[in-house]
């Protein structure tokens, strides 16, 4: 096995050094690659790069990929009304957006992506799915499973193992697919949960779904045998050799360009900036001396920034000054907590030496954040 390890280690440094055109030129109709990161950005990024690079009139492409723990969305998706964000950033768990449609999904290392890049003319995404099955059978006929009308890949009728998204350019197209082999469905649960309440939104909503991983159904499974069988299935049915190419999605000798399209994805204007337009209608009951006090909050977001904001405060709780320069501040900043954050502190300096007054714009401002 170490020197199974050392050998892909050494033939891949190998490929590193091929130029570009050399080494994409090399499989002829065919190339089955995997990615040796297990960085969601870079990842991503690979997609972007073969689907506008390539040249898949002569080459189709299956590329496998697996992640550190991620939370992917839909490109017209709310990152808000799809994930806890607070727990992401408690977990350190990474926040991405695709170039896909689709729903979100949750990724860990007990998850496999699959993308098959095709023409748009050959693009199929029920054949692809097929295709996964047929290898999941050849590798354990006892296995029940099988593709619904919605593309959707099911475990016993009713567990949900597989979902799809695509992207069709003007000739180009790509396929995406996960495939639940080993995943941690308590932090997938916890994760895909919104705190939400009383946001509205026309972008795409996930649809739930009962999850199950293929190991439960059989515990001697491993991702490498799915992923070869995966990869098996598909040299037969295109024809070519059954030979998994690694590659390195940092490396701008094999994808030139690669690097400014890792940290696209990694900006906010990509992850939180190309939100469709929301609105947030709030309660904020905030616990004041012996009493509660109800704070109504409304605000209109657009491109990830508040366009509108309104705050209904009980009259002479606050001077009037110091709240229009807090409704002032958070009018055309982001919708999030560093952003406000920043703004309250620098107007808490301006606040008056006050520590009743220092209380309550505290609890305010506490509140406030915890909207973002």
């Amino acid at each position: 096995m170490v020197l199974q390890s050392f050998k892909n280690c050494l033939w891949l440094s190998c490929v590193l050094r091929t130029p570009k055109a050399c080494f994409w030129s090399t499989a002829g109709g065919g190339l089955i690659i995997q990615s040796v990161s297990n960085d969601v950005y870079q990842n991503l990024a690979v997609e972007d790069w073969i689907h506008d690079h390539m040249d898949l009139e002569k080459q189709q492409i299956l590329f496998l990929w697996r992640n550190s723990p991620a939370v992917v969305i839909g490109r017209h998706q709310n990152p808000w009304q799809e994930c806890n964000l607070r727990l992401l950033r408690q977990k350190n768990i990474k926040l991405a957006r695709r170039r896909s449609g689709g729903g979100t999904v949750y990724h860990d290392l007990g998850n496999i992506n699959l993308t098959f890049f095709t023409t748009r003319k050959k693009y199929e995404r029920m054949g692809n799915l097929k295709l996964i099955v047929k290898a999941l059978k050849a590798l354990r006929p006892q296995l029940d499973v099988h593709v619904t009308d919605r593309y959707d890949i099911l475990l016993d009728r009713q567990y949900k193992i597989s979902g799809t998204a695509a992207k069709l350019g003007r000739t180009s197209a790509y396929h995406h697919c996960t495939l639940l082999c080993n995943a941690d469905k308590s932090v997938l649960s916890s994760v895909l949960k919104s705190p939400y309440k009383g946001l509205k939104s026309n972008a795409t909503p996930s649809v739930p779904a009962l999850v199950k991983n293929l190991f439960e159904e059989d515990a001697c499974l491993t991702s490498e045998m799915l992923l070869d069988a995966i990869a098996k299935e598909y040299a037969v049915q295109h024809q070519i050799d059954h030979h998994i190419t690694l590659i390195n999605p940092a490396d701008e000798t094999l994808l030139p360009g690669i690097s400014n399209k890792t940290k696209e994805l990694q900006t906010w204007e990509w992850l939180y900036g190309k939100t469709p337009n929301f609105s947030v209608s709030a309660s904020l009951n905030m616990a004041y001396k012996d009493s509660v006090l109800d704070i109504k909050v409304n605000m209109d977001v657009k491109h990830g920034r508040i366009e509108v904001c309104n705050i209904d405060l009980p009259e002479q709780w606050l001077p009037p000054e110091l709240y229009s320069e807090l409704v002032k501040g958070l009018t055309g900043s982001k919708f999030c907590p560093n952003e406000t954050t920043t703004l309250v502190t620098t107007l808490l300096r301006t606040c008056p030496q006050d520590d009743e007054l220092h209380h309550r714009w505290s609890l305010l401002c506490e509140n406030m954040m915890r909207l973002m």
